[in-house]
Formats: C-alpha cells, sequence, structure tokens
C-alpha cells in the first residue's frame, strides 16, 4: 500500500458540540483533508507545538517525553497513521536509537503531537485517505472555513460522539460479569482507551 504524506492545516473547534476539536490534516500532493477528532487536552497540546513562541512555563506531557528522548539519543523519524476501525485512527510512531529502528503503537492525537516537536513527517495510507478524506469547499485555514465547512466538521464531530455515547449505553446494559469479559478482551486487542472506558463503568457498579 502506497504512502500518502500529510501535513497539519489546523485545528477546527465545533461550534455546537463543547469542548470537541477537529484536527484537520492536508494531503501534500492533492485536496483532500483528513480531519481527526481529539479532545480538548490534546488540543491544546498540538496548537503550542504549532505555535513556535509559546512556551509553557513547565514541560507538557509531550514536551516531558521530547526532553527524555533527547536525553537518552531517541529520535522520532516519522509517524504512520496506519488504521481505521469504527472512527477512530490508530497510529504508530517510527522511532530510533543507535541505528536500531523501532515501532510504537500510539493514539493518533499523541503521535502528531510528537511529530511536531520531533518535526519528523506524517503518513497515511492511501485507502485510509480514500475512505475518511473529504473536501472543504473554504479555505484550508480553519478559521477561515465556509458556513458549510463548519457543518461538515461539525456533523464528523457529532457522529464520532454519537458512536462514542451508544458503545458507552451498551456498556450500561451489561453485567459485571460481562463486563469483565470485555476488559479482558479489550486489555488483550492493547485498546486501552477502550479498557478505561469498561473500568469506568465497572467502578460506578463498585
Amino acid at each position: 500500500m502506497s504512502l500518502v504524506r500529510l501535513n497539519i492545516k489546523g485545528i477546527s473547534y465545533s461550534q455546537t458540540q463543547n469542548g470537541a476539536y477537529a484536527l484537520i490534516l492536508s494531503e501534500v500532493d492533492g485536496d483532500r483533508k483528513l480531519p481527526i477528532v481529539i479532545g480538548a487536552f490534546e488540543a491544546q497540546s498540538i496548537a503550542i507545538a504549532l505555535e513556535k513562541e509559546i512556551r509553557p512555563p513547565r514541560p507538557l506531557t509531550h514536551d516531558l517525553f521530547k526532553n527524555f528522548a533527547d536525553r537518552f539519543d531517541i529520535v522520532i523519524k516519522q509517524v504512520i497513521i496506519h488504521k481505521l476501525v469504527d472512527g477512530v485512527f490508530y497510529s504508530s510512531i517510527i522511532c530510533e536509537r543507535d541505528k536500531i529502528e523501532e515501532i510504537i503503537d500510539a493514539r493518533t492525537s499523541d503521535a502528531i503531537s510528537l511529530a511536531l516537536r520531533f518535526q519528523a513527517p506524517i503518513f497515511t495510507y492511501k485507502n485510509i485517505l480514500d475512505k475518511a478524506g473529504i473536501y472543504l469547499k473554504g479555505n484550508t485555514d480553519p478559521e477561515e472555513f465556509t458556513d458549510e465547512d463548519e457543518i461538515l466538521m461539525d456533523e464528523i464531530i457529532l457522529e464520532e460522539e454519537e458512536e462514542l455515547l451508544s458503545s458507552e449505553n451498551d456498556y450500561q446494559r451489561m453485567s459485571l460479569k460481562e463486563l469483565n469479559i470485555q476488559l479482558e478482551q479489550a486489555v488483550t486487542n492493547e485498546d486501552y482507551e477502550l479498557a478505561a472506558k469498561i473500568r469506568d463503568e465497572i467502578s460506578k457498579r463498585n
């Protein structure tokens, strides 16, 4: 599968969904945009990395990771958004130390936050862009989106939030035994975000 390089075009804030953001990625040699819904903390971390003049008084989590990696001569070479399942993007960080390359699984928002700090390129596969890429009618700058663009971005964010709410409602209907089975499966599949949601539901019952 062929890789497509992406640039970060900006972060769009949902006008209707409080606290929801969409990170806008754009293919380098094309017009399609890849919107990825992220949380407020991740949006802040990416925004700070994009704004070179902003320096927090203490290092954020991703800045700490960068300082740690620099101290031990670890370099991030590239980030690849390699999978899309049920609206969730999965990414890999390709890093190198002592000429030995390693691949680390990561949330896409974390991977991109680190890619910015290491000035590493971001890629995705063509089939993912074919599936999830969109065309925006307005300017590529989120601050200059047309009304139609804003509506489209809000619809994308709303769809993902509805999927999340639907899964949470499913867990509420499950017994503790079923939840524990789901939790074990999530951990086995290394889906730790899902495991955390199931664990929270179990904690509510105890």
